[in-house]
């Protein structure tokens, strides 16, 4: 688990700005799963698949209260490329 002073700068904390795929690509990695019913993925397998999808996608920091009016990456590109990372860890799981 990451500490919070590791986020801190001249005792100001920077904890909180994110990116926002990052939530966006943990609410929709249940409805792409249920494309692959034969795929039952691991703690390992879930990671890597949230960690390729995030890389796969332009980041979007943000600011704790950050007014947000568009969201320029749409679900279905995190769909899609939910789908490509899923792809790539059935055949090559890392266990």
């Amino acid at each position: 688990m990451v500490k919070e002073e590791a986020y801190s700068l001249f005792d100001i904390s920077l904890f909180n700005i994110r990116n926002r795929n990052e939530t966006r690509v943990i609410e929709l990695l249940p409805e792409v799963l249920t494309d692959f019913p034969n795929f039952n993925p691991e703690l390992l397998d879930l990671q890597d698949i949230y960690a390729l999808t995030l890389n796969k996608l332009k980041p979007r920091y943000a600011q704790e209260c950050s007014l947000v009016l568009k969201e320029p990456v749409s679900d279905d590109t995190i769909r899609s490329k939910l789908r490509e990372a899923i792809h790539k860890v059935q055949r090559n799981p890392n266990h």
